[in-house]
Parts: structure tokens; sequence; C-alpha cells
């Protein structure tokens, strides 16, 4: 009995390093397969404020001689702003975001064991670059341009336009018609009373000779 026991207990430890030695076996190839582990913006994010930057984190630190990296916004237009620069596992590429929509950012890196890994993440930019500032800046002087009345010649107030000038011409003739019709109503009520003066002396002339 103590002999059987001896006997275990001395192969033990090496039954136990064959053991370990066969489950590790599938995990290294694996371990040498890149892979990623993160994005800023996350793979499926909506984005209001385009980033400055797209950041990819791998698994391992991946070769700049053997990475390349594409971005890709709507209509297929090219959006990276730039190279990229490698800081240990992580990638940042310069993003030059272009209208809103669906942006692509494909990524293939080789591993350690030489087998090249792809893959790509998407996120969604809700809002597009703004509109180009020197037709904004055109808008609001075409604007003032025309609300402005141009300046006269000798520097002084614009002149009225016609049909100012008939607007401000109307009272005018109405007030000479007014004045003129007054006028006429006088004569007519001077004319009036000479002639009553003059039927009166007629009358007494009359009377006194009779």
């Amino acid at each position: 009995m103590g002999g059987r026991v001896a006997r275990v207990a001395r192969t033990w430890p090496a039954a136990f390093g064959v053991a370990l030695g066969v489950s590790l076996l599938p995990a290294a190839p694996a371990a040498a397969h890149n892979s990623l582990t993160g994005s800023d913006p996350r793979d499926g994010a909506r984005v209001a404020t385009a980033p400055a930057r797209i950041e990819l984190r791998f698994l391992a630190k991946p070769d700049p001689a053997t990475t390349k990296i594409t971005v890709t916004g709507p209509d297929n237009v090219a959006a990276s702003g730039g190279a990229p620069t490698f800081t240990g596992n992580r990638v940042r590429l310069p993003f030059k975001p272009g209208k809103a929509g669906l942006y692509i950012v494909g990524y293939r890196v080789a591993s350690s064991d030489g087998h090249p890994v792809s893959g790509e993440v998407r996120f969604t930019l809700t809002t597009g670059t703004p509109a180009d500032p020197s037709a904004s800046a055109t808008a609001p002087a075409t604007t003032s341009a025309t609300a402005v009345p141009p300046a006269s010649p000798s520097g002084g107030p614009a002149a009225t336009s016609s049909a100012d000038a008939s607007r401000s011409a109307v009272p005018a003739a109405e007030e000479r018609a007014d004045s003129g019709g007054r006028g006429w109503l006088w004569a007519l009520g001077g004319a009036v009373l000479l002639a009553a003066l003059v039927v009166g002396l007629l009358l007494r002339r009359r009377s006194a000779r009779g």
C-alpha cells in the first residue's frame, strides 16, 4: 500500500505538467491573432458633434508598416484627415467630416503569426459640417444693402421714390383746392353784398322822389 502511494506521488507532478501543457496548446495560436478591443466613437454610435480624430484599440501592438486604416462617409467620400499615429496598441487617425450620415472605419492589421485581421467600425454622424462661411457672410450683406436706401450724390438723404412723392403731393393738392374753393365763396358773398347795397340805394332814391 505504501509503495503504491509513493509511486502515485512520484508520477503526479509529471502528469500535471503534461495536462497543463495540453490545455495551453490551443490558446497559443489564438493569442497570436490580433483583434480590435475598442474604438472611439464606438461601433454603432450616433454622434451629433464630429470628433477631431478616430481611435482604434487593439489586443496587441499593431505594426505601422502593415496596418491599413480607411474612413469613408456618405456617397463613399473619403473622410480621413491625415496619416495615422501609433501609440502602443492604439491607432489614431484625424477625422475630416462631411455630410451627416453613416461613416465606416475599415482596418487591416497583421498578427504576430503573420495572419492578417480585418474588420470595420460603423458610426452615424447626425449633423453635417456647417455651410460655406463665405456664402453665409454674403447673405446678410445683400439683405442690408437692399434694406438701406442709397445715398444721394450730395451726401444727403436719398430722394423719395415716385410713389412716395405722389402720396405726399396728394394732401398739398387737396389743400390748394380747398383754399381756392373758399376764396370763390368769399368773392361770391362780396358780390351779393355789393348788389344788395346797390339795390338798397336805388330803392331809397325812388322813395325820395315819390
